[in-house]
């Protein structure tokens, strides 16, 4: 073998050992760069998953655990209520104008009536101006999560009407409705909140337990949803007709117009 040749091949095996070294600088012998930045990819992504699936069950479960503050205006806790099947009448026979309200306690349409009107439509009974029939119907009732928070509470309010504490039970869950769609309140919760409002009969709790007004709600649900008037849930009638609770001022104009 030539000088020549000889030389060749020396650069040739130097080239070769600088390429390894090179490699096994880079991490040549491990996975790729791109392998790294995949797998730390799917991790993060993993990671992201798991938080979001943790997060939305602490959501939908937001009410677990937690008691349902009671609410109650002066008004709310003076007013005279009886229940009468599965509906609570409030106010005095007297009063110049009879209302008529379809709610749910999940429908977050009620909960704006009662936020907006609430205290007006309690103030006017007070006052003798108006007698209100409450219909609590169950018409969300798959809507929470577990289903049957709708007839729960509607059975749970028609229970605390039997114990004169509707008007004020019936303010504090709508103060504090859970979210459409996500887990309602136990009857744990509703018994508690009863208690809490001043109910002290073992009975209130026996009929909370026990669905004592299921029956009667379910039947009136499917009788309301027979009427062609019927819009949903909130409907307000006066004498059969309906009323357009979302103008300002239409409580006050019947009141007036009722002299």
């Amino acid at each position: 073998m030539g000088g020549a040749e000889r030389s060749a091949r020396k650069r040739r095996q130097q080239q070769s050992a600088a390429v390894r070294a090179v490699s096994q600088a880079r991490g040549g012998g491990g996975p790729s760069r791109k392998t790294i930045v995949s797998a730390v990819a799917v991790v993060v992504l993993a990671v992201l998953v798991i938080g979001g699936v943790i997060w939305t069950n602490a959501s939908k479960n937001a009410t677990e655990g937690t008691t349902i503050a009671p609410h109650a205006s002066s008004a709310a806790l003076d007013t005279p209520d009886e229940r009468r099947g599965a509906t609570v009448v409030s106010g005095q026979a007297s009063a110049k104008v009879k209302l008529d309200v379809w709610a749910d306690f999940l429908c977050p349409y009620c909960a704006q009536l009662q936020q907006r009107f609430g205290s007006q439509i309690e103030d006017q009974i007070q006052a003798g101006n108006v007698q209100v029939t409450y219909h609590m119907i169950p018409l969300l009732n798959n809507r929470s999560d577990p289903p049957g928070y709708s007839l729960d509470s509607g059975n749970a309010a028609l229970c605390a009407a039997d114990q004169g504490k509707f008007t004020p039970f019936h303010d504090s869950l709508f103060a504090s409705q859970p979210e459409e769609g996500k887990r309602g309140y136990d009857n744990a919760q509703l018994v508690k909140l009863g208690q809490d409002l001043g109910i002290t009969a073992p009975q209130f709790a026996s009929c909370v337990n026990a669905g004592t007004y299921d029956q009667q709600l379910n039947d009136a649900l499917t009788t309301i949803s027979q009427n062609p008037d019927f819009q949903g849930t909130p409907t307000v009638m006066h004498d059969g007709s309906v009323v357009n609770w979302t103008q300002d001022g239409w409580l006050t104009s019947l009141v007036n117009q009722a002299g």
